[in-house]
């Protein structure tokens, strides 16, 4: 699944980001850029301090996604995640990445996640160990790094995060993609790709631009490395 929609690596719009009072347009904007994997946030108030987007925003989006060739990766920052899968999974959701720092039985998590059609991934905050991750890893499509506190878009990227990301990329087997989540830019984006990430999500530094078409097309070619592209 994972590996049909990732073309080398991925720039993945975070959407929490985005302008909801134009966000259909946003999104053909992003897709005829050549965006595929957008990024879709739930906060629930409790795992992190905002409330953000839900299934409702999800089912009225995925047919825009699925339509123009992409997918919907879905980053549940919520307490109890497994209860809110089957509800992505109907909304048009293609694939939950959930926190282990909200969940005590990740391996139960990933097969419901699996029984539902779903792509799956582990997400671990600044404060948790790269070795529990790895730990949590076995039968996942990809881990995510985070490399800022999760729940607010627009925080700057925690330069602590590349060592961590080079370390979850040695760890993992090679089908796991590494997803980076937090204060992607221009400037550090290639730095991020070299540690080992294939999975960007990049939020104010392509929505808080005039032509988000080209904030994304300029932070792909950024990220771009020769040697592993094909």
């Amino acid at each position: 699944m994972w590996r049909d929609w990732v073309r080398g690596f991925e720039i993945e719009p975070s959407l929490y980001a985005a302008d909801f009072a134009d966000l259909g347009s946003q999104i053909k904007q992003l897709l005829a850029a050549g965006a595929r994997v957008f990024h879709f946030d739930v906060g629930d108030g409790r795992f992190v301090e905002p409330v953000t987007m839900g299934p409702i925003v999800l089912r009225s989006i995925a047919p825009l996604i699925h339509g123009g060739g992409g997918a919907a990766d879905c980053h549940l920052m919520v307490v109890e995640p497994q209860k809110h899968f089957r509800q992505i999974a109907e909304a048009g959701g293609d694939s939950v990445t959930f926190h282990l720092e909200a969940c005590d039985e990740p391996q139960q998590a990933i097969a419901a996640a699996r029984a539902l059609g779903l792509g799956v991934g582990v997400a671990f905050n600044p404060e948790t160990s790269v070795d529990r991750a790895l730990a949590a890893a076995q039968g996942v499509d990809l881990v995510n790094c985070m490399s800022i506190h999760p729940g607010y878009s627009g925080q700057e990227f925690m330069p602590e995060a590349l060592p961590r990301i080079v370390a979850l990329r040695g760890g993992l087997p090679d089908h796991v993609l590494v997803q980076v989540d937090g204060g992607i830019e221009e400037e550090n984006a290639r730095v991020v790709r070299e540690a080992g990430a294939a999975l960007l999500v990049a939020g104010t530094s392509i929505f808080h631009h005039a032509d988000i078409g080209a904030a994304y097309r300029n932070l792909y070619e950024t990220s771009a490395l020769e040697m592993t592209e094909p």
